[in-house]
């Protein structure tokens, strides 16, 4: 049993993936042992009207899947009326949390409207998975270059926002153990670990976030799903550990 806290519907905009119809992509996650899977929108990053990318997202997860897709949807704090974005998210699509891009989107950890976002989350008890990145430098298309987000700011904000729940999607390109740690203790409630590349990686990566604070997250269709099992399948860590990434941890976050 897995619940995947990474994986998105509609369309990459740079070019097509396999999977990335929904009902492929349910029957893919289905297949391979997926009980739920938490669905952002590729839409989410450039498309400009963020209340119909939502709506469009919502909509498809309940066409779709049979209750297997969990919509997680986009809301920008540098567009105005955001709070109504929000709103909507949790009021009227019953979204348990919400997938924030601010690579895309063009703000830092740092911009006091992220805190105020994050504030308000908080406050209507929703989730706020951050995805870090969305691709590799190496690989962006030289008209959109994207950097990644810094985590660091989140050491000062998370302090002062009792009761967020951030979830840290793709963190792991550059990012330390030590610094893993540091974000963990200032309150980021959990790391996925799709962007999780080196060897034995994830039994250090357990150690440094702490085992309650692994999820599973496959990123596909943008990932191959495999290459997240296969991580869990390399690891020397204990079943009870095993159980807690696969779904203990995610559901705990949802309760």
């Amino acid at each position: 049993m897995i619940v995947d806290v990474q994986v998105y519907l509609s369309r990459w905009p740079f070019r097509r993936l396999r999977g990335d119809e929904p009902a492929e992509l349910v029957s893919h996650l289905r297949a391979r042992g997926v009980v739920e899977a938490w669905a952002g929108s590729f839409d989410a990053l450039l498309h400009r009207d963020v209340a119909a990318v939502n709506a469009r997202l919502a909509e498809d997860c309940r066409r779709h899947g049979d209750g297997l897709l969990v919509p997680f949807g986009t809301v920008n704090p540098s567009l105005p009326d955001w709070e109504e974005d929000l709103r909507r998210c949790h009021e009227e699509h019953g979204m348990p949390g919400i997938r924030l891009h601010p690579d895309f989107h063009g703000y830092g950890l740092d911009d006091p409207g992220f805190a105020r976002l994050l504030k308000a989350a908080a406050e209507r008890r929703r989730i706020v998975q951050i995805a870090m990145r969305m691709e590799d430098e190496r690989t962006q298309h030289p008209r959109v270059r994207v950097p990644n987000t810094d985590p660091a700011p989140l050491l000062e904000v998370l302090p002062k926002t009792p009761g967020a729940k951030v979830v840290l999607l793709n963190a792991h390109r550059g990012l330390a153990l030590g610094m893993l740690g540091r974000l963990a203790a200032a309150g980021v409630a959990g790391f996925d670990l799709a962007t999780l590349e080196r060897m034995g990686g994830l039994d250090d990566f357990s150690k440094g976030a702490g085992p309650d604070r692994v999820l599973f997250g496959s990123f596909f269709p943008y990932f191959t799903w495999e290459s997240a099992a296969l991580k869990l399948r390399e690891s020397g860590l204990d079943p009870d550990t095993l159980a807690k990434i696969r779904h203990a941890n995610a559901r705990r976050l949802r309760a």
